[in-house]
C-alpha cells in the first residue's frame, strides 16, 4: 500500500482547510470527553478518519463515533486504560482490525488525585505517573512502527508541569515527566520521519475542572492573568493539536506549545 504520509515530500494536501488531512488515521485516546472529544471532532472535521479510546465512557464515545461518521469519516471505538501495557496492546490490536496504519497519534487521556502533596501515596505517584506520562511511551512504542514518514504524536501537558497550582503536586510531576519523553521520543523518532510535541493547555472550562478542590481560586487567578480574560475553550485546544498535524508544521520538533491566552508570560 502507498504510503500517504503528511510529510512535504508526500501526498500534496487537498486544497482548502476543510480536508486537509484527508486520508489521514489517527488516534486521540481519552477522545471521548472534554479536550479529547474537541481534537477528534477537529480532526474528523479536517479529513482525518478517528479512532476513539476511552474508558468506562462507552455511551459518549458510540455518541462521538456517529457525529464522525455523520461527517463521512470513518470512525473506530478502542476501549482500553492507556497506563497499563497490556490494555494498550488490545487497544492497538483492536486498532489494527480498523485502520491500515496510523498517522496521528494524540495521547491526551489522563489522570490524577487532586491532594496537597503531604496527602499523596506511593499509590497516587503510580497512578498519576502511569496514567499522565509513561502511557505516552507505550503508546508511541506500538504506534510508531504503524506510522509512514510525516507522522505526528502530540501529548497533552499542562501549566502544571511547570507552575504550582493547588493540590496539583503529582500531576504536575507527571506532566513535566510527559515533556521530557516529548524530548526524548523527538530525538529517537526523527530518523523514521515521526514528529513528536507536546500542547500544554492552560485552565480549560471542562467537566475536570469541576472537581478541582479550589477550582474558584483557579479560575480567578487565570482569569486575572490572562491576556484575554476567560477560560479556554476545549475547541482552543484542539485547535492547537490540529495545527501541530499540517504539512506547516513538519519542522516543530520536540516543543511543547503553550496555549495559556498569556497566562504563562505575565508577571
Amino acid at each position: 500500500m502507498r504510503s500517504t504520509g503528511i510529510e512535504g515530500s508526500g501526498e500534496a494536501s487537498p486544497s482548502g482547510n476543510d480536508h486537509v488531512l484527508s486520508g489521514r488515521f489517527a488516534l486521540v485516546t481519552g477522545g471521548s470527553r472534554g479536550i479529547g472529544r474537541a481534537i477528534v471532532r477537529k480532526l474528523a472535521s479536517a479529513g482525518c478518519d478517528v479512532a476513539v479510546n476511552y474508558y468506562l465512557s462507552h455511551d459518549e464515545a458510540e455518541a462521538l463515533a456517529g457525529e464522525v461518521r455523520a461527517l463521512g469519516r470513518r470512525a473506530a471505538l478502542v476501549p482500553g486504560n492507556v497506563g497499563d501495557p497490556a490494555s494498550v496492546e488490545e487497544i492497538f490490536t483492536a486498532l489494527e482490525k480498523e485502520f491500515p496504519r496510523l498517522d496521528i497519534l494524540v495521547s491526551n487521556a489522563a489522570s490524577g488525585v487532586l491532594k496537597s502533596a503531604e496527602q499523596l501515596t506511593l499509590k497516587h505517584w503510580r497512578w498519576c505517573l502511569e496514567t499522565n506520562a509513561l502511557a505516552l511511551n507505550l503508546l508511541a512504542q506500538r504506534a510508531a512502527p504503524r506510522m509512514p514518514r510525516g507522522g505526528r504524536i502530540i501529548a497533552l501537558s499542562s501549566l502544571g508541569s511547570e507552575r504550582v497550582l493547588p493540590d496539583y503536586a503529582f500531576i504536575g510531576a507527571s506532566k513535566a515527566a510527559l515533556e521530557a519523553l516529548v524530548r526524548s521520543l523527538a530525538v529517537e523518532l526523527a530518523p523514521q520521519g515521526i514528529r513528536v510535541n507536546a500542547v500544554s493547555a492552560g485552565v480549560v472550562d471542562t467537566e475536570a475542572l469541576m472537581s478541582f478542590p479550589q477550582r474558584e481560586r483557579v479560575v480567578e487567578e487565570f482569569r486575572r492573568r490572562s491576556l484575554w480574560g476567560r477560560l479556554l475553550s476545549p475547541e482552543d485546544v484542539a485547535g492547537v493539536v490540529y495545527l501541530l498535524c499540517l504539512p506547516e508544521a513538519e519542522m516543530i520538533c520536540g516543543q511543547t506549545l503553550r496555549v495559556d491566552a498569556g497566562y504563562s508570560i505575565m508577571g
